[in-house]
């Protein structure tokens, strides 16, 4: 028999954290305490500071004309976020959000420069980040534009328990994100994303245990 994974559990500890506290301290930043749904920029705010979660869970999003929400990623402890307009020197093209109480750590940008030229094993670690997530944007630009929600959905599914969790493709992990959560990454209605899942569970592709996701 096999058994479920929970990936929640394990989101926080295979993280390796950007930037470890030590450099924090080093250079001077902040540890500021957030409260859920509290905002810490907006789209088109000037980027001043690089932003890593100590604990909690913030997301960043997109808003379209019609009002529907969409999630460009989710960072848990240890991530890092909003980075390519602090490098890049433009402003925010999206919004972040505190998911839930927790921590955060802000650094003003000519701290953070400094900290990299003296710290090549973060610029590295660093880079490599945000390769990665080039790769998933990539790949959800190519799903959102190309693909049925049942497709957009699997990729999304395989992806998470690739990322997270290395076990054979047999092994199932409970994948720790809401119908809605799923719905605001993929671009889809949460009553689509129902069905979708519905489907996918009757084809035998996916298991439901109440509201969990076993993939």
């Amino acid at each position: 028999m096999t058994y479920p994974i929970d990936l929640s559990h394990l989101l926080e500890k295979k993280k390796r954290k950007v930037i470890p506290v030590q450099l924090f301290e080093k250079y001077k930043a902040r540890l500021v305490n957030v409260k859920k749904n509290q905002v810490l920029f907006e789209e088109g705010d000037p980027a001043r500071d690089f932003f890593q979660v100590e604990q909690g869970q913030v997301k960043m999003y997109i808003i379209n004309p019609e009002g529907q929400e969409f999630t460009q990623g989710i960072f848990h402890a240890g991530e890092s976020f909003g980075e390519p307009a602090l490098l890049g020197d433009f402003p925010y093209p999206s919004n972040a959000m505190a998911m839930e109480p927790g921590k955060v750590w802000r650094l003003p940008k000519p701290e953070f420069l400094q900290l990299l030229k003296e710290n090549f094993d973060v610029h590295l670690r660093l880079d490599q980040v945000l390769c990665k997530r080039l790769q998933y944007k990539t790949m959800i630009l190519t799903e959102v534009s190309s693909y049925d929600p049942e497709h957009r959905l699997m990729t999304l599914l395989k992806y998470f328990k690739s990322k997270l969790v290395k076990k054979t493709a047999t092994d199932k992990v409970i994948i720790p994100f809401t119908r809605q959560q799923l719905a605001d990454m993929t671009g889809l209605r949460v009553e689509t994303v129902i069905r979708s899942i519905k489907k996918m569970e009757r084809d035998a592709r996916l298991q439901l245990d109440g509201h969990k996701i076993r993939f």
